[in-house]
């Protein structure tokens, strides 16, 4: 599951990260990315650019747009064999920028939340897939899931599913144009080391969407 992440590296360190050959001047940090938000992302279609799509899947062939807020997720595993991603799995795959996500952690009635985060705070790329619906009235909504895989030993005391974090060794085979083997693909999309994520809890301030502050990071005692 991942249902919040964050995005606060500045443009060069994005740029260097990715292999972008541009980057929007407008890119704010952001503390608290929701689904129904804007998400940059960077596409196989444009593999050197940042575009902005709404979080929350939506199949080229939905009737009732509202179906996105079911798809802000989609398990690896099964991904290819599901009509709402099997399209998007063979043809329209893409990184997510993030620098941390969020999880709940159950104790007892409370749930914690904890910002989850790469050891030395870097930037990495989550999995996503893309697509493009087109509603009755003509107008285009480009949208997106992030995928998720089974937990890794850091993460299974705090939940038991995690995003995709992707090796930025493996970024340029994910982002191959077209039609890739599936095999190949799932071969990329494993639980993240472990040894080199870190955690901690922070407020409730990220349960509400439009908390969007650096106060939504900070640890708590």
């Amino acid at each position: 599951m991942c249902g919040r992440f964050t995005l606060t590296a500045d443009l060069d360190t994005l740029q260097l990260a990715f292999n972008l050959a541009t980057v929007p001047p407008d890119l704010p940090p952001r503390y608290n990315i929701a689904p129904s938000q804007p998400v940059a992302i960077i596409t196989n279609e444009t593999p050197t650019a940042l575009s902005f799509h709404t979080w929350g899947l939506l199949p080229s062939w939905a009737k009732d747009p509202a179906l996105a807020n079911k798809l802000i997720n989609a398990r690896s595993e099964t991904a290819h064999e599901k009509p709402s991603f099997r399209s998007a799995f063979k043809r329209r795959r893409c990184l997510i920028p993030a620098d941390g996500f969020f999880e709940w952690k159950r104790e007892g009635n409370e749930k914690t939340p904890m910002f989850i985060h790469l050891k030395g705070r870097s930037v990495f790329a989550l999995a996503g897939l893309w697509e493009v619906w087109n509603s009755p009235q003509g107008d285009e909504v480009r949208s997106c899931t992030i995928l998720t895989t089974e937990a890794n030993d850091f993460m299974k005391p705090i939940h038991d599913r995690m995003p995709v974090i992707l090796d930025p060794a493996d970024y340029e085979e994910w982002l191959v144009a077209g039609d890739a083997p599936a095999l190949a693909l799932h071969a990329l999309m494993r639980p993240y080391d472990s040894d080199q994520m870190a955690a901690y809890a922070v407020s409730k301030l990220v349960n509400r969407p439009g908390n969007d502050t650096p106060q939504v990071i900070e640890p708590i005692h």
